[in-house]
This record gives C-alpha cells, structure tokens and sequence, in this order.
C-alpha cells in the first residue's frame, strides 16, 4: 500500500514535456508513477480507516482505495515536482521561536519544498573559530545579532537538524561570510596566506555538502574582495563540480562591465556561472536588458555553462546600509555605527550618494529616497511600509538615526526596474525562479509569499509570457540540474516525493507590499518526502524537511 496517492489529476512533470494523465503515489518518501485511474471519488483526505494526519479531514461520502493509506482527489489539477527556489535568505528562519513561525511557512505555501540559501554572498558559515562571535554581530543575516555563525557545514546541518522543518534547505558558502571569517571587515586585499586559509575553508565545505560558492560584491566585506580573489575561490568551487552563484558587482549603470566581470571570473576558474535575480535596475539602465541577455546567449554559445534567476517583481530589498558608500560599512557594523553619530561624517555620506563614488552601486542615486520604503525595524514598528523620503528631514539624517536606533538592522524595499525588463528576463530559456526572500518581520518583500504562484497565475496563465510546462521547468529541473539536486525537480518513479498539487486556472499570488504574507490561491497541496505539508492551502503541521546536499 502506498502512503500517499494522488489521483485524477495531470502531470507536469519538471522536464517541459507537454503535460498528461498520471497518477503520481509516494512509498517511503519516494516517487511511484501509476496509470491514470480516472476521476477519483476520493476528497482530499485519508483513505477511510487510515490514520489522519493533522490538518486532513476526510470529504463526505469518501470511498475506501486500496491502493494507498492517503488519497488526494487531483480532478481538475496539475501534479508538479516541488518547487525549487534557486535564491533565498532563509538560513536561519527555522531556527526561531514562535514569532518567525508565519514566515518559515511562507515558502513551503506557496509550493517551495527545496531552498536555495546562502546567496549573495551571506550564509551562516564558515569562519575561523577566533572570528564567530564577530560575524555574529555584524552579519547581515544576523537578525538583530541573534542568528549564530558555524564554523563549518557540519555545525549548520547540525543546528538545523535540531530544528523542525516543513521543507528542505541547501546552502551555498558566502563569500561575505568566508572573508569577514578569516580577513574580518577591512577594507583591503587578503594576503596569501589569508586567501589560502580562505579557499581550505571553502573546499572543506563543498566537501560537506555545500551546494556552492556565491558572492555579494555590492555587499561589504565581500566588495572589497577583487577579480583575482574571488577567481581563486572559484577555482575550487570547479574543482567539486559547484557553480560560482553572483550578485554582481552592479547591477545599474555599470551592469554590463559587472557581467563581464562575471564571466572573466567562470572562463579563468572553469566554474560554472549563475547570475542571481539578474535585472537591469536604476533609470540608468532600464532596458539593458535586451543587451544582458544577449551576451548571457552569447556565453552560452560560446561553451560557458551560465544560467541566471530572476523574481517577478519591479522591486527589489535589501539592507538599508547598503544605500551608504561602500566604505561607510569598512570595519562592519560596529565601525558603521560610530559614522553614523559623526555629523562630518554623514556629510561625506550625503556627497557621495549626490556625487557617487567609482566603482559603487548608487542605488539612491539611481533612483531617490523617494523609492525606498521600510521593510523591517523591529523596534520601530510603525515606520514599516513608510518611505525614507517621507520621514521627514534630510533623509540621510533619517536613515541614519533609524540605523542607529536599530543597531543597523533595517531592512528596505526598492522599486527600482522596469516591466518590460522583467518579463524580458523571466522569458529567457536559460532563467529559472528564485525569489530572494528575506525572512524578516514587518513588511518583508511579498515574492517572500508570492514569487511561484506568480510566475504560473499572472505571467503564464493571464500574460501567456510561457506556458505552464515551461514555467514548471523554471521552477523544478532546471533548478535540480543546476544546483546538483538528483532525484529533485522531477516526477518520475523512484525521485524523491516532494510534490506540489495546484488549480492552474486559479493558481495566483495574493501577496502584496502592504500585506506581504498573505497566502497565494490555488495551491491545493503541497508534499515533502512524501508527507502533506500543505492540504488546502493551510499548513498541517509536518515537518518531514532537513538539509540536502547535491
């Protein structure tokens, strides 16, 4: 007997073919693939006589199937691998108490049952002893300095494995994190013998199971890390068969010039690339896209393995100190702080967002203060979903004293792209979905509870930018190819059960900027190694997820 079975439902099965009648059980947390049977007379629900799962409820007038202990009534459903996102920021929301309970959830509702973290350089190891209790201050992953940093991979799946979760998570290594662990926050070349210490760090945690190397070269400290440097670490990223995954360097004025960067950084080490939420962002580079994609095509036919990600928004979110010169946050926090009660120093602050420093991503500059609002400050609480511009003052001065007041854990939402950039992007054969979560309260991004359901309901359903194969491959075996997942991102017999059963014509986002959290409709299901994790769009309580690795 099965321990679960969905029926009556069609199949998009991860690989783009053309979707068919199948019905999909799971044994033992793995995928077997039956005929279809029809119509099953089943509700969503137990078999009757079975054990009843928490959240599950049988539906009037159920019959009996002896095929399986839990049968799942797919009429009118697509079956789908369990989405993959490519890009997140989830290291450590499992790792909370109660109150981050509604936004570990958030993914795993929307479809998520795989995520990608460590991205843009920041993930929760690895470091070298006498350096953790450092990281764990000035992370900036840290949320609010509560969030401790290993000092390897073994020490992050063990913290994990202690911490129930409804779906998987895999961690790239950050660069970030790998330098501010062994070279800490200055802004300066890493000796050899530094960068030595550096690439034996890295090497020992791809060794572990570390899905890759990523990097943030916006993001201090890992902007101060050059070509060569971060060439080095890709070079052993190559040598276990792992992708070098970036935030670019720019991804505004000088966004081609990052690109290449990029890419003179996978020819010399032989890593692969992946470009992370690619875009075109800033009045400066609105629709550069069309070039961007152009030479990614180029790259690839050319012999590069390069791939990027992209979420369906014109907004993006990061930290608020980010908007500061790079060399504001030389030294980490702590060193940030002290600038920011410094009047001479904030007016060297305000010059270089007006003037704009070489080399820097100037998001302010490209946009204005206008455009970035309050994700997330926890003590201040009633400031979230405002504008820095609207706070009153200068605006410097008022982002200033917000940092200040929240130990410079503020986290901000930019609308900063354009549309037809977007759509562009997500379009692209070689783009798959990630949602650049960020996982703190407030008023996180709303692709944190949307992205997924998005791509399927506006831009596949409504827009006909791709069609819903296409989009299923995006999100599930272009993911797993990419990232080493085997047996994920597929359904087929003997893959792992992770599985998402939903309405493609009522498949849509609910979330939005002033609501992020709110859950998308037309999810139906939502299995993790076999286990419902969702059943009508409400959480059961399982937690049958863990760490995985390629």
């Amino acid at each position: 007997m099965l321990d679960l079975l969905i029926t009556g439902a069609r199949l998009a099965d991860g690989t783009g073919a053309p979707l068919h009648r199948a019905d999909v059980g799971a044994l033992d947390g793995r995928v077997v693939l039956l005929p279809p049977s029809g119509p099953s007379p089943h509700g969503y629900g137990p078999a009757p006589g079975s054990p009843s799962p928490q959240g599950y409820a049988p539906g009037a007038g159920s019959q009996p199937d002896p095929r399986a202990r839990v049968v799942l009534d797919g009429a009118g459903m697509v079956v789908a691998p369990g989405f993959i996102d490519v890009h997140t920021h989830s290291d450590a929301a499992s790792l909370f108490g109660p109150e981050f309970a509604e936004l570990a959830a958030a993914p795993v509702r929307m479809g998520v049952t795989t995520e990608i973290c460590g991205n843009c350089g920041s993930s929760l190891f690895p470091a070298l002893p006498e350096r953790l209790e450092e990281l764990s201050r000035s992370s900036r992953t840290s949320f609010g300095g509560r969030v401790p940093i290993f000092r390897d991979f073994a020490g992050f799946a063990e913290a994990h494995a202690g911490a129930p979760r409804a779906n998987h998570l895999a961690s790239l290594v950050g660069h970030g994190t790998l330098r501010a662990g062994v070279v800490g926050y200055e802004d300066r070349a890493a000796s050899p013998y530094e960068l030595d210490v550096m690439c034996g760090l890295l090497g020992d945690a791809l060794a572990a199971g570390a899905a890759g190397l990523s990097t943030g070269l916006i993001y201090t400290p890992g902007t101060y890390g050059g070509t060569d440097e971060v060439v080095a670490l890709a070079s052993v990223a190559a040598r276990y068969g792992r992708p070098y995954v970036t935030h670019l360097r720019d991804e505004m004025a000088r966004v081609e010039e990052a690109l290449e960067e990029a890419a003179e950084i996978a020819r010399r080490s032989g890593a692969a690339l992946h470009v992370s939420h690619h875009k075109t962002a800033g009045r400066h580079a609105w629709g550069r896209t069309e070039r961007t994609l152009a030479r990614l095509a180029e790259l690839r036919a050319g012999g590069m393995d390069v791939t990027c990600d992209v979420y369906p928004y014109t907004a993006g979110s990061t930290s608020l100190s980010a908007m500061l010169p790079p060399w504001a946050n030389d030294g980490g926090t702590p060193a940030l702080l002290e600038r920011l009660r410094d009047p001479a120093q904030r007016d060297r602050m305000r010059h270089a967002i007006a003037e704009g420093v070489p080399g820097w991503e100037n998001t302010v500059g490209n946009g204005g203060w206008d455009l970035i609002s309050v994700a997330s400050a926890v003590g201040h609480r009633e400031l979230e979903g405002r504008t820095i511009a609207s706070l009153g003052g200068d605006p410097v001065d008022a982002a200033a004293e917000l940092l200040l007041a929240e130990g410079g854990q503020v986290t901000i939402i930019s609308h900063s792209m354009r549309e037809d950039d977007v759509r562009r992007v997500l379009a692209a054969e070689f783009t798959m979905i990630g949602s650049d979560g960020v996982p703190k309260p407030g008023r996180p991004h709303p692709r944190i509870a949307g992205t997924f359901p998005r791509v399927l309901g506006h831009y596949a359903r409504e827009e006909g930018l791709l069609s819903l194969e296409a989009a299923v491959h995006k999100m599930t075996g272009m993911a797993a190819g990419r990232f080493g997942l085997a047996g994920r991102g597929v359904v087929r017999d003997g893959a792992h059960a992770d599985l998402v059963v939903f309405d493609p014509a009522a498949i849509a986002d609910a979330a939005t900027y002033a609501d992020p959290l709110l859950p998308p409709r037309g999810m139906a299901a939502v299995v993790v190694a076999g286990e419902p994790t969702v059943a009508g769009g409400e959480p059961t309580g399982a937690t049958p997820g863990g760490i995985v690795t390629p």
